[in-house]
C-alpha cells in the first residue's frame, strides 16, 4: 500500500476536511467521478470520530436487507423520522438521505473495501412508533484486518481503550455475548479462544489487535480505499479560514500558513464542535446552568470548521431539539485525570441494574437509548445520577468498565469507581443518597421485578428494549430483582457521542446563509453538517448513516458542479 506524498500540492480539484466517515466518503465519489482530491486531518491519526464509535450506519430499505429477503419502504422511514424530528423535520435533506442512502451502499461495495452486512434484528429506538422496523436497517461494516493497511495501520486512530480487552483487543456485539458465555457455553470458549489466539499473534507485531471490528472497520476499510486511490491524507492540517475569490470558495488556508487552492470546492467533515467549551455552554441548556458535561468524541473537534464557514456568511443552525447525540458517562480515575467511559447498551437494560437520582428514586426506564436516556436526566434537571446493581448483575453482565466474571473488579472499588456496600443501608452512606429513599425504591422495583412488569417506567416493554435485556431472563428479558448483596453503584454524568448542530445545508450538501442562499463551493457533510434528524435520535447509526449518504452526495455534488463548470 502506497503512503501519500508528504506535502501536499498547491492545489486539488477538491479539498476535504476531515478524515471520518463523511469526509472520506466524499473523497473517495469526488474522485472515483475524475477529480483530484486531497485530505486534511487536524489530529494526529486520521479516522476522526468514526475510528472510536460503535460503527452501526442505519440505511433504510438498503440493498443488503433487500437481499436477504426483508422489507422495508422509504415512505414508513420518512413516518419514522418525521414523527420524532416533529415541526423541525426538513422533508427535502430527509428524503434526500433515504434516496442516496441505498446509491451509498451499493456504491461503496462496488468501488471501495468498505463491504456492509445487515442486523437481521435490530429495533428502531422508538420501536413502538409509527414507522419503526424491526430490523435490517442498520449496517455494519465487515469485519476487516488492519495488517492490510501495512504501514498506514499506525496512523489510524485507535478505540477507546476500555472497549478493548487484553491490551488492544476489540469485540464486536456478536464476541461480546460470546465472552459473557464463555463460563457456560463450550462454543462461546471456543470462539474467545479463537479471537485470544489471533490477537496474541497481533501483538507480536503491533501495539493492539488488528482484528478491526465496529467503527473501527469502518474507518480501516474507507482509508484502505482512500490510500489505494491514491488520495493523500495530511494529519496535524487544521483548518484556519477559507478562501472566497468573486463569492465563491476557492480554497482554504491552513494553521501553519500555507495555502491550498480548491477548483471545485472545500469540503468540511470534522466533526462539530463537542470540545468547544464555549459552544456547549451556548447550545447546551444543562451545560450553562452548570452540569458537568463528557465529550466521548476526539478532542481536536473544536468547530474550527463551523467557525470558517461562519466567518465567510454560513447559516449555523440552533433549532434543533438537542445539541448532541447524548450519552451517560461514567469517570475512570486514572494517573493523568479521569477517563470518560459511556454506558451504551451493555448494562443499564440488564436484569438486576437500575438508575436512581441522588435521591434515591428512579427517573426513567433504565432500558431507554442512551440519548433518551440523558435526556431524561435533562428533564430532571439531574447533574449525575447513580447506577446501582446486585451482585449477580454485576458478575453476569459487568457494570461499566467493570468486566463480568471471571475478570476481577477490586482495583475498581478501590479507585472509588465502583462503589460497593455490604447491603443497601451501606451502599447509600457510599454514595451519599438517603437510605430509607433507595431501600424503598429497590423494594418496589423487585416487587415489579418478581411479577414480569415495571409499572412505573415499562422496563422491558418495548422490543428495542427487551433487545437490550438477557433473553435467558423471563418473561422479561431486562427485570429481575436486586436480592443478592452485596449491592454497587457507578455514578453517570451527561455526555456525547457528537453535536447534532451545525451548519445549514440544501439538499446536494452544499453551505446556506442565514438567507437561505447558497455559498458556492463550499459543501458539509458529517457532523459539520446539522444534523437530518433535528436533534432526535431514533436509530442506531443515525450520525454514520447520513454521513457516508451525505458524503457520497457532496461527492457527486462537487463532481457535477465541476461538470457544469467546465461547460460553462
Amino acid at each position: 500500500m502506497t503512503a501519500p506524498s508528504p506535502e501536499p500540492a498547491s492545489s486539488y480539484d477538491l479539498v476535504v476536511f476531515g478524515s471520518g466517515a463523511a469526509g472520506m466518503a466524499a473523497a473517495l465519489t469526488a474522485h472515483h467521478a475524475g477529480l483530484t482530491v486531497a485530505i486534511f486531518e487536524k489530529d494526529t491519526h486520521f479516522g476522526g470520530s468514526t475510528a472510536i464509535s460503535g460503527g452501526a450506519i442505519w440505511i433504510p430499505d438498503n440493498p443488503k436487507m433487500r437481499e436477504a429477503g426483508m422489507e422495508d419502504s422509504r415512505e414508513d422511514a420518512l413516518r419514522y423520522i418525521a414523527h420524532e424530528a416533529g415541526n423541525r423535520l426538513k422533508p427535502d435533506l430527509v428524503r434526500a438521505f433515504l434516496e442516496a442512502g441505498p446509491e451509498m451502499v451499493t456504491f461503496m461495495e462496488a468501488n471501495t473495501e468498505l463491504q456492509f452486512e445487515h442486523r437481521a434484528y435490530s429495533p428502531d429506538y422508538h420501536s413502538d412508533s409509527p414507522g419503526a422496523a424491526m430490523g435490517g436497517r442498520v449496517l455494519d461494516a465487515k469485519t476487516y484486518d488492519g495488517r492490510e493497511l501495512s504501514a498506514e495501520f499506525k496512523r489510524l486512530k485507535q478505540p477507546i481503550k476500555e472497549f478493548t480487552v487484553f491490551g488492544g483487543m476489540m469485540l464486536n456485539r456478536f464476541d461480546i455475548g460470546h465472552f459473557m458465555k464463555m463460563t457456560r457455553s463450550r462454543a462461546s470458549a471456543v470462539h474467545a479462544a479463537r479471537l485470544l489466539a489471533r490477537h496474541l499473534k497481533d501483538r507480536t507485531r503491533y501495539d493492539r489487535g488488528a482484528r478491526l471490528v465496529l467503527g473501527q472497520a469502518v474507518a480501516g476499510r474507507l482509508a484502505a480505499s482512500v490510500i489505494r486511490a491514491g488520495i493523500p491524507i495530511f494529519t496535524e492540517a487544521a483548518l484556519a479560514r477559507l478562501q472566497v475569490t468573486d463569492g465563491r470558495v476557492t480554497g482554504a488556508v491552513l494553521a501553519d500558513g500555507r495555502e491550498v487552492s480548491a477548483r471545485c470546492g472545500v469540503v468540511l467533515a470534522t466533526g462539530g464542535f463537542p470540545a468547544n467549551r464555549e459552544l456547549r455552554q451556548q447550545t447546551m441548556g444543562h451545560v450553562a446552568q452548570g452540569a458537568a458535561h463528557y465529550s466521548m468524541s476526539p478532542r481536536p473537534a473544536t468547530g474550527g470548521a463551523i467557525a470558517a464557514a461562519r466567518a465567510i456568511g454560513a447559516k449555523f443552525e440552533t433549532s434543533n431539539k438537542h445539541a448532541g447525540f447524548w450519552a451517560p458517562v461514567s469517570l475512570i480515575p486514572g494517573p493523568d485525570g479521569p477517563r470518560s467511559f459511556p454506558h451504551l447498551f451493555l448494562d443499564r437494560a440488564k436484569p438486576g441494574v437500575i438508575a436512581v437520582t441522588p435521591s434515591g428514586h428512579r427517573f426513567v426506564s433504565e432500558a431507554v437509548s442512551y440519548h433518551d436516556f440523558v435526556s431524561a436526566m435533562i428533564l430532571h434537571e439531574l447533574k449525575s445520577a447513580w447506577l446501582v446493581a446486585d451482585h449477580r448483575a454485576l458478575r453476569r453482565y459487568g457494570l461499566g468498565a467493570v468486566r463480568p466474571f471471571p475478570a476481577p473488579f477490586g482495583r475498581h472499588v478501590r479507585s472509588g469507581y465502583l462503589k460497593k456496600g455490604a447491603t443497601l443501608r451501606d451502599l447509600a452512606q457510599q454514595i451519599q443518597v438517603p437510605a430509607e429513599a433507595i431501600i424503598e425504591t429497590v423494594r418496589l422495583f423487585n416487587q415489579d421485578a418478581a411479577a414480569g412488569e415495571d409499572t412505573a417506567f415499562g422496563k422491558g416493554s418495548t422490543a428495542y428494549q427487551a433487545y437490550l435485556g438477557d433473553p435467558d431472563n423471563q418473561p422479561n428479558p431486562c427485570l429481575r430483582p436486586l436480592d443478592q448483596g452485596p449491592y454497587y453503584a457507578i455514578q453517570l454524568f451527561p455526555g456525547d457521542i457528537g453535536t447534532t448542530m451545525g451548519l445549514a445545508t440544501d439538499a446536494s450538501g452544499r453551505v446556506l446563509t442565514p438567507e437561505g442562499r447558497i455559498l458556492p463551493g463550499l459543501y458539509a457533510c458529517g457532523n459539520d453538517m446539522n444534523s437530518i434528524m433535528a436533534g432526535a435520535y431514533p436509530g442506531a447509526g443515525i450520525t454514520l448513516g447520513p454521513a457516508l449518504t451525505f458524503g457520497y452526495i457532496v461527492g457527486k455534488s462537487a463532481a457535477d458542479s465541476a461538470g457544469n463548470r467546465g461547460n460553462s
